[in-house]
This record gives C-alpha cells, sequence and structure tokens, in this order.
C-alpha cells in the first residue's frame, strides 16, 4: 500500500493515547522507534504519528519544533485500529 493510497485515520482521543514532547532534533522516524520499538520495523510508522496529531503533520521532512507535544496512537489502537482489517477493507 502506498501512502496515497491510504485513508489518514486522523486524531481520535483513545484512553491509551500517549503525549511526547519534541526534545531538539528528534525526528517522527525516531519517536516511532521509541513508541513501537516492539513490532517489526515500528520506526517505519512515523506516518501514522503525524497522522494522529490534532493538527496533522503534512511533511515529515521538516524539522519538528522542539517543545511540541505529540499524541501518540497505542500499539493496540496502531494494530486494531488504524491497520485493522475494518479500514482496510472499507478503504477498497
Amino acid at each position: 500500500m502506498f501512502l496515497s493510497e491510504r485513508e489518514p485515520y486522523g486524531f481520535h482521543e483513545h484512553a491509551d493515547t500517549r503525549r511526547h514532547v519534541v526534545r531538539e532534533g528528534e525526528t517522527l522516524f525516531e519517536i516511532a522507534g521509541r513508541y513501537f520499538g516492539s513490532m517489526p520495523r515500528g520506526c517505519g510508522f512515523w506516518w501514522a504519528i503525524a497522522d494522529f496529531q490534532q493538527d496533522p503533520i503534512i511533511d515529515p521532512t521538516l524539522a519538528l519544533d522542539a517543545v511540541r507535544t505529540l499524541f501518540i496512537p497505542s500499539e493496540r489502537v496502531l494494530t486494531d485500529v488504524i491497520l485493522g482489517e475494518g479500514r482496510r477493507h472499507r478503504g477498497a
């Protein structure tokens, strides 16, 4: 699946949504690796964090503002909801 073919999930508050305060120089790739590191290629889910913001990150190549608070979906939301079968079939 190419990124242009997916329907962004967007921000939805969940009981297990986490918050991350960006440190100087951090990237979405690094942050995804920290929160989804137990998953195969967890850092590759940077796009899920970009989409999950109240104000989505449109250009992930731009530097993140230090001290910005990012909303991080839990692994449960990522696997069961964002990557879940229902969303894939609905988007097809």
